[in-house]
């Protein structure tokens, strides 16, 4: 049975210097992912801690890890997670 991620809550940390205007505009652009909120909720002189959720309607978890890695931010927990069935998709045959 396959499933499908529709939303993540996750804690992270990024530099100071990507903004998450960057951020959340490059984590938009992965398949499957159709919105991004991002809340800063700590500031230190090199980072800061945000807090993000993630909506979609297939989200590729590891390619979300990839594009944070990419920009410089590390996942600290997945706060919370809503997944679904993927309801299969009825194959049509023409009657002759």
């Amino acid at each position: 049975m396959a499933v499908s991620i529709k939303r993540l809550i996750i804690d992270s940390l990024k530099p100071r210097e990507t903004s998450i205007l960057d951020l959340s505009k490059a984590l938009a652009t992965i398949e499957g992912v159709d919105e991004v909120d991002i809340v800063v909720t700590e500031v230190d002189v090199k980072t800061e801690t945000i807090k993000l959720t993630i909506r979609g309607s297939n989200i590729d978890y590891d390619a979300v890890c990839k594009k944070m890695s990419e920009l410089g931010a590390t996942i600290r927990s997945v706060d919370e997670i809503n997944v679904s069935k993927v309801k299969p998709t009825a194959i049509k045959v023409p009657i002759s």
